[in-house]
Parts: C-alpha cells; structure tokens; sequence
C-alpha cells in the first residue's frame, strides 16, 4: 500500500468514527467541551484523559484478593484464642513516676467550688486555686436564670450556630457582650481555647504577617501556627522592641504587594500577671497601619471599674482595637469564648470562623450564664473595689518573703510568685516545681489552696518560667485575705529553709 492509499484510509477510518460518535447523544457537548479545553489549556486535556483511562481501568480491573494461597482458615476456637492473646497498645503511655507523683498530690473538691471548698479529706479550705475571682460561681441569681434556661432550651444546642444551633438565648449573650464592651457587635463560640485559635486563621493568612508578645498563650500561638502567616516575636512587653520589629517589617518587605498586618497580644498575661501597655500599642497601630488582636481572657471581669478589660482599665474607647477576643468561662463562670468588634469582623466569622462554623454551638443555659453575669458586674462595681482592695492586702503580706517575687501587676488578682535569681544562684535546686510543688502542699495542709504553673513544655515555643499561680476572690473578706497571704508566706519559708545552701 502506497503512502497515500494510506493517507487516505486513515482520513476513511477517523470520518467514519467521527460520524458513528456523532451519532451519540451528547456527543456536541463533549467535543466542544474538548476542544474548548485543549484551547485554552492543553495539559488539561492531556491530565483528564489519563485520569479517564485510569478510571476505566479501575473498574474493569479483578478485585483484589487479599487472601494468600497458602492462607490458613481458622476455625472460631482458634480465633478466640488469638484474641485472648492479643494485648493492645493503650491509647495515652503509662505516667512515670514524677508524673504519678504529682496525680496523687491533685486533690479532690467535694461538693460546689466556691472561695471555701470541702476536700475529699473532709477537710475546708480557703480557694486561691480558681478564676472564680468574683465569687460568681454558686450564685443563686446566675442559677435561676441558668435551669429556666435549661427548661426553655434543653441542655445542648444540637448543632453548628449556622446549622440549627443558634438560638434566641445566643443572639441576645452576642448582644449583651456587644453592648458590654460597648462595641458594635460580637459572637460567641462554643470553647474558650478554639475561641482565639479560630479567630486568627479567620483573617490572617500565608502571606501576612503577624508580630506578636513572646509570652501569648498556647492557644494564641495555635492560631497563628494554623494562619501559617508570616510571624515576627517582640520581646514580652516591651513597647521599644515592639517597634524595632515593626520598623524592620516595614523594611524587609518594602516594595513587595500589600498585606494585612496584625499586632496579636493579651491583655492581662496569664502566665505572668502582668498587663500590656495598650495605648502605646494603639499608637503603634495607626502609625505602621496595623490591625489588633487583643486577648481579654484574663482581664475581662477582672480589670476597670466595672469589669469591662483593658479598655476600660486605660479609659480606651473599645472600638480602637480591631479584634477583642475573650473567655467566658473564667471570672463569668460560664462556658465558651467571643469575639466582639465591627460588624464586618462579626460577620466574616460567621462564614470563616472553623470553631464557629464546625463546633455545635455553646449550650443555652451557659449563654444565659454569662449574659446574668454581665449584668451583675454592672449593677455592683463594689465588687471590683473589693477585688482590688484584697489583691492589694495580699500584694503587701507576700511582696515581703525574701525567696520569692512576683512579676504580676499590683492591680492584678492573678499574682505568679517565682524564684529570686540570688535564692537560685545560692541554693542546691534541682527541680524548681517540686520545690514549688512542696510549698503548694504546705500551704494546702494549712487551709489555703493554690497551684503552680503547669504547662506543657514541648507545646510551648517560648520557655515559660515556673512560678506559684494564685488568684485573688471577693469570696473571701480582707481579714481572710490577709491569713491566706500570711499562710503562703510562712509556706514558703519553711520549704526553702529545708533546702541546702552551695557551699563556696
């Protein structure tokens, strides 16, 4: 066969298929859709034709068998025996022996948590170990309003805000806290830890940059590891540093497109106690253009006049920082967190917001919980004068120990108490938590309750130090104050007088 008999059979046979595919209805459709594709990108094509052919061949292919021929069917004796003999893996590894150690030196309340609690020892003990520092929790009016909710609402949301959950109870908290810190609008989410660490990723992402406090939360540093935005680290607190990396922000990215620009920090820190200097931050804000995330979960209902954060505390109109994200399960004694500011922040949450969208909503009754707690705030400032006088009473006792000293605030209710460097520099300590465990012991077999700072290091990406971790209620009246303070002091010197000195 010459070369152009073969042109021409080959022209026959692709006419001849061409007119039988025609024949088939939709055929136009997906050579139009073919050459449309093979236009405007040829890859494509290539790319779903392969996966096509890959397809066909799956499903015409044998099924695989997965049984060998040499296996061995056993009977049900003999299956059961293997069973017996199997031993799993546990889930969660055994505790060594430091960690058992501390497990059993947890103790046990029995009976509701107020700022006096019965241990499972039968022994009454004065509370310092809890965020119930406005004696909240076990409020007769909080729990009336909390069980006619329950009646009314149930006991659990049923579903995601945006899927049946959000109830008439949720829109009025969202709009009780937006009036409470007098800002145009907030949400609430279902958990207090996914609150911060959803809020970031729902506006920052690869490719914007964060500058944030050294010393932010695991949660906040959660968020910001799932923005995977770019992230630069200021110093704790210190205003200086801070605009040293935003001065070097400005230059190392010059020229390049715009992006958003986030200072991320905590109001009132709470692995140190101490507060952040938000009208710099503000200042710095405006003048290197950036947005705020300020995390209240400590200070709100701890600090200003009527509890209403930082922003009260600095006499800052609320609506200068962007975003303030907060608990309502610590000085509230609620459950869940929110985040409160412009309406469009509200609303692109809403849509964007992973612990929002995906999490059932937060239960009614711990809605309504926070919105009665915010309306007791506001009706007794007294309360955070009585708070402040007893953080102040017990400030004046404990300052005095000569082991020990307290990076917190003085207006700070959350008090850490950690190691002087001369008592480290002068002292045979091997493990500074047991030292600070033994005082914690101490201190609970005489009747008043604390703890330490129990992290997880490895979670961490800044070390934190290790230090006492008290907190200051209105439960308790200055006299009682004053004894507890007087117990921790007497505590610590009796520990550290047990500890040897370095002999030089």
């Amino acid at each position: 066969m010459s070369f152009h008999d073969t042109l021409v059979y080959i022209n026959s046979t692709v006419e001849s298929i061409s007119a039988q595919f025609n024949r088939i209805p939709g055929s136009a459709i997906v050579l139009r859709y073919v050459r449309s594709s093979y236009q405007n990108d040829p890859m494509r094509s290539f790319l779903e034709l392969c996966l096509f052919l890959f397809a066909v061949r799956y499903f015409l292919a044998s099924k695989y068998s997965f049984a060998k021929k040499d296996f061995i069917k056993l009977n049900t004796k003999e299956v059961d025996e293997l069973v017996d003999d199997w031993t799993p893996e546990p889930l969660v590894a055994s505790l060594d022996e430091a960690q058992q150690a501390d497990v059993d030196k947890i103790p046990v309340v029995i009976g509701p948590s107020g700022p006096k609690v019965k241990l499972s020892t039968g022994k009454s003990v004065m509370n310092l170990a809890s965020f119930n520092m406005l004696n909240l929790l076990g409020n007769e009016q909080i729990r009336d309003r909390a069980i006619k909710t329950v009646r009314e609402y149930g006991v659990g949301a049923c579903g995601p805000s945006g899927f049946y959950g959000h109830q008439e109870v949720h829109i009025k908290t969202e709009k009780d806290i937006s009036n409470f810190l007098r800002v145009p609008a907030s949400l609430i989410y279902a958990q207090a830890f996914n609150t911060i660490s959803s809020t970031i990723p729902a506006f920052a992402k690869r490719g914007d940059i964060i500058v944030a406090d050294s010393a932010i939360g695991v949660a906040i540093q959660k968020g910001i590891l799932i923005s995977r935005s770019t992230v630069r680290w200021f110093n704790h607190n210190d205003m200086d540093d801070l605009e040293r990396v935003l001065q070097k922000v400005q230059t190392d990215f010059k020229g390049q497109p715009l992006t958003r620009r986030f200072i991320v920090t905590e109001g009132l820190f709470e692995t140190i106690g101490d507060i952040v200097d938000l009208p710099r931050i503000i200042e710095l804000k405006y003048k290197y253009k950036y947005r705020i995330i300020l995390d209240e979960s400590c200070s709100i209902g701890v600090l200003g006049k009527t509890g209403r954060g930082l922003t009260e505390y600095f006499n800052v109109p609320a609506t200068e920082v962007d975003m303030i994200v907060g608990s309502l399960a610590t000085t509230m004694c609620a459950g869940g967190g929110f985040c409160a500011g412009s309406d469009y922040v509200v609303a692109h949450q809403r849509i964007s917001g992973n612990g929002y969208v995906f999490s059932a909503a937060v239960p009614g009754y711990l809605a309504a919980t926070a919105s009665e707690a915010m309306a007791i705030m506001q009706s007794n400032p007294d309360m955070f004068t009585h708070l402040l006088a007893n953080t102040r009473v017990f400030r004046a006792i404990i300052d005095k120990t000569n082991y020990m000293w307290s990076p917190s605030d003085p207006d700070s209710p959350l008090i850490h108490l950690q190691l002087k460097s001369e008592v480290l520099d002068t002292r045979r300590i091997d493990d500074e938590d047991k030292v600070l465990q033994d005082v914690v012991d101490e201190c609970l077999a005489n009747g008043v309750l604390i703890t330490r700072n129990k992290l997880v290091p490895s979670q961490e990406i800044f070390p934190v130090e290790s230090t006492l971790k008290i907190m200051i209620t209105t439960g308790l009246t200055k006299r009682e104050t004053e004894k507890a303070a007087t117990v921790v002091k007497a505590a610590i010197s009796k520990v550290m007088s047990k500890v040897p000195k370095i002999k030089h």
